[in-house]
């Protein structure tokens, strides 16, 4: 069951990405829309509420314009050549790209159903992808031909 690619400016790398994969691809520019510090009245009671919130989205802000990279809505030559370098290593490795799962592939399948493009409705319900499976879609040429 591959994912339907969408219409994109730049080439879609994975559609349903792992979490730990969207939080190394972070870039700078992710952290400087993240939290830039804290003052002095953020150890009142009521401001340390504020803060937890204000990390908390700012996670989750920095880990969707991540994710939109992978998606191609963003500009993604880096992580294009980062995915490249990965894919590179873990065949070099003989280890396959998505990881193996210990899952039945029914529960994959429901899995990728549910994590796919979820990042586009984090401000409803932040759903992420801890479950390695074969579902994922991607762009011709984001790995070449004669790397397979």
């Amino acid at each position: 069951m591959q994912s339907k690619l969408h219409k994109s400016a730049y080439p879609v790398i994975d559609t349903d990405p792992i979490f730990g994969r969207v939080v190394r691809y972070f870039r700078w520019s992710d952290y400087a829309k993240g939290p830039l510090g804290l003052s002095k009245q953020a150890l009142h009671k009521t401001m340390k509420v504020s803060v937890v919130v204000g990390v908390f989205h700012a996670f989750l802000m920095m880990y969707t314009n991540s994710s939109a990279r992978f998606f191609g809505y963003m500009e993604n030559a880096r992580e294009i050549k980062m995915y490249r370098e990965e894919y590179l290593k873990l065949k070099g490795e003989g280890k396959p790209m998505h990881g193996v799962s210990r899952l039945p592939l029914s529960l994959q399948r429901v899995a990728a159903s549910y994590s796919t493009g979820a990042f586009m409705n984090f401000d409803v319900f932040p759903i992420f992808n801890f479950v390695n499976h074969p579902y994922h879609g991607q762009s011709e040429g984001v790995i070449p031909e004669e790397w397979k």
